[in-house]
């Protein structure tokens, strides 16, 4: 089963293309905030110690929220990125890729990534939020 589009990518036609993200996207539908989410599990148990596991699990725990709202990853319009290091994000580029497209796909929403000096669980390496817009 498809789900019908209901969001419109924007970028403007003279600027180079975004990789990993989207500049812009237009968006009709029932919103869905996602709270900052990290890499523990439902049981709040940290079952990965790196970066590219911590972030696979911190993507699946906010596609398990938005799925509570009957979305789907490809619902996800912004997400922000809260990391501790931007060397390690850097070191582990391709991991981190490969963590992201093993529960978001191709899907890209327009994001934003900070580095910040700590996050509140001392295990976490990432934190993410995310907005998600449904169809009606």
């Amino acid at each position: 089963m498809t789900t019908p589009t209901v969001h419109q990518l924007l970028h403007p036609a003279n600027w180079k293309p975004a990789k990993g993200y989207a500049n812009g996207i237009l968006a009709e539908g029932r919103a869905v905030y996602v709270g900052g989410q990290i890499g523990w599990t439902g049981d709040q148990i940290f079952e990965a110690k790196d970066l590219a596991g911590q972030t696979r699990q911190t993507l699946q725990n906010i596609v398990d929220i938005v799925a509570e709202a009957g979305g789907r990853p490809e619902h996800i319009v912004k997400m922000t990125w809260y990391i501790i290091s931007k060397a390690d994000y850097l070191a582990n580029l391709k991991a981190v890729g490969d963590a992201y497209r093993s529960v978001m796909g191709k899907h890209f929403p327009a994001m934003a990534m900070v580095q910040v000096a700590a996050l509140i669980e001392d295990e976490a390496k990432v934190e993410i939020e995310a907005v998600a817009v449904l169809p009606n």
